[in-house]
């Protein structure tokens, strides 16, 4: 006698993801950053990313220092890690509010449509019509410099997308037997949308959580390479990077590769790892 054991979504997803070779290295690599940030916030490496040494200005890369030091004799290693965490903040919190608001608002513009979809999708097709550089150098402007400034700025013009795909799946599955099922037994509207519907979309949350953790990233690097991101003083891959275009003429590279670098293994472990994670959790994708 046989027996079928069922497996969730998420269990199966895990499955094929852990057979995947390059999405467990990028897996191990995103885990690295995380560990590299979690020594640095508690001063356990990395502890003299602020420390000024005028005598050891634009020292070359050695055992000392593996990437050189900067025009004040900072560690340019030190700094790219403590810009590690300013990238990983800003990502997570950055993205964990679109990702917030893009639910909301595209569950109850799914489920109720009408006036409610009228004027959600208004809202969105609005902010939508702006290019988004100008938006969020408009936002990041207007709320001047700072790592809370920037997750608001971020999070208040990257939700549209989300938003769209989150709505778009409510009103395919809203007319569902199951909810249908859900309706006969007496169930309010809220708990037809978080507890029945919403799980059932899910994964088009976590998929489209990575992307914006990227966007997020690289919009940080860029807004702070401008002038309009982190305060003064706190380590950003944009600054250094800023700071590189003076230090290129005298032939000092290892600012710029540093911060690229950094930047550059943690975008693409994200983006690779996110690919798996789509061909694992969208059940369209899934080989039969």
């Amino acid at each position: 006698m046989t027996t079928n054991k069922q497996h969730s979504l998420f269990w199966d997803s895990y499955r094929q993801i852990r057979k995947n070779p390059v999405a467990v290295v990028s897996f191990a690599f995103i885990c690295l950053y995380i560990l590299l940030t979690l020594l640095a916030s508690f001063g356990l490496i990395a502890t003299d990313f602020n420390l000024i040494n005028n005598d050891n200005a634009y020292a070359p890369p050695s055992l000392d220092y593996w990437f050189g030091t900067d025009i004040f004799g900072r560690n340019v290693l030190s700094r790219a890690i403590h810009g590690t965490k300013t990238a990983l903040a800003v990502g997570f919190m950055a993205t964990s509010l679109a990702a917030f608001i893009g639910v909301i608002l595209g569950s109850l513009a799914g489920y109720f449509g009408g006036k409610v979809d009228d004027l959600i999708i208004w809202i969105y097709t609005t902010i939508d019509s702006i290019p988004y550089i100008l938006l969020i150098s408009a936002f990041a402007f207007a709320l001047g410099q700072g790592l809370t400034n920037l997750y608001l700025a971020l999070g208040l013009t990257s939700w549209v997308k989300i938003c769209r795909l989150v709505r778009g799946e409510f009103i395919k599955h809203k007319n569902r037997e199951y909810v249908h099922a859900a309706t006969a037994l007496g169930a309010s509207h809220s708990r037809r949308i978080f507890l029945h519907i919403l799980p059932n979309v899910f994964h088009i949350t976590i998929i489209q959580f990575s992307l914006g953790f990227v966007q997020a990233i690289k919009v940080e690097v860029i807004l702070s390479y401008l002038g309009l991101g982190v305060e003064a003083g706190t380590p950003s891959w944009g600054i250094m990077i800023d700071d590189a275009k003076l230090e290129l003429a005298r032939g000092v590279w290892w600012n710029l590769a540093a911060a690229t670098l950094f930047m550059f293994f943690l975008v693409l472990s994200v983006n690779l790892f996110n690919d798996a994670l789509r061909d694992a959790l969208d059940p369209k994708l899934k080989k039969v």
